[in-house]
């Protein structure tokens, strides 16, 4: 089985809401749902959230909510993976096995169906463990950073 996992916390501080705040004319979330459903790659698309307002909006939009996650994945310090690793965990308890699983970002509203499939197909061509994605920057990294790299 293959999986696609949106991890979408509820509580960003700089972005009150931040997973379901409207992006031309959707909630952000939608965007990442609906890629990872037109793709075709996934038997399951769940999402992994501590809130209601992001699980309500995220079953509209076709995705899964079989959990919610824990209070102690939840806070602004969490990473990602221990998230990932949580979902598949809960998949494995309940008799779910994954052989694929794919971590796609609600706040990704550019991805495609097609980027996921050319990613897929690389993982299976190439018989690696896995691929994310990049982009060239038109200019030096300094120059996109909003974050002093020194203090004086």
């Amino acid at each position: 089985m293959n999986v696609g996992i949106i991890p979408a916390r509820g509580g960003s501080k700089r972005i009150p809401n931040k997973n379901i705040k409207p992006f031309a004319g959707r909630p952000i979330i939608a965007y990442s749902i609906e890629a990872a459903k037109v793709s075709g790659l996934f038997d399951k698309i769940f999402v992994s959230t501590d809130s209601e307002k992001i699980a309500i909006i995220a079953k509209e939009y076709g995705a899964e909510i079989p959990f919610m996650r824990p209070k102690e994945l939840s806070d602004d310090f969490t990473p990602t993976v221990p998230v990932l690793l949580h979902a598949l965990e809960w998949m494995e308890v309940q008799g779910i096995s994954a052989k694929f699983a794919c971590c796609l970002y609600a706040t990704a509203p550019f991805v495609q169906p097609e980027h996921l499939k050319k990613g897929f197909r690389l993982i299976m061509r190439k018989r690696i463990f896995a691929v994310f994605s990049l982009t060239k920057l038109i200019f030096p990294i300094f120059q996109h950073s909003t974050i002093p790299l020194f203090q004086l």
